[in-house]
């Protein structure tokens, strides 16, 4: 069976290089599930769950917004983060989305902070319950 190869990448760090046989990320309006032969594409990623599978094997990561293209069975992620479900922090995320919703916004910028922060903490949360 012909494979996928993924590449994600942060500010930091090439985060994980691998050959899948499937990628499922989080786009901002829904999920992409790939496969290989995928039509070539770019979109926007949203926060949550990024799923690999080789053979019966599935992985989950959290990533952090960002991009994603897709070209002859190369997906590459571009995010600001990408942590293992495992290394979730469920009580840094329960604080952040705790402090989030106890913003009492009065502008369009901290409306637009607060949402985002509510956002990706409730996808952790997502991510790290399974």
């Amino acid at each position: 069976m012909a494979q996928i190869q993924l590449v994600v990448v942060t500010p930091e760090e090439t985060a994980l290089e691998a050959a899948v046989d499937f990628v499922a990320v989080p786009l901002e309006d829904g999920e992409l599930g790939v496969l290989p032969g995928r039509a070539p594409m770019i979109g926007r990623l949203g926060y949550g769950e990024m799923r690999l599978r080789f053979g019966s094997q599935v992985d989950r990561y959290f990533v952090d917004g960002g991009f994603v293209q897709i070209a002859d069975n190369v997906v590459s992620v571009l995010t600001s983060r990408a942590v293992p479900a495992a290394k979730i922090d469920r009580e840094a995320a329960s604080n952040q989305l705790s402090e989030a919703l106890a913003l009492k916004p009065n502008s369009d910028e901290l409306f637009e902070s607060r949402d985002k922060l509510e956002s990706q903490a409730r996808a952790l949360l997502r991510v790290a319950r399974g």
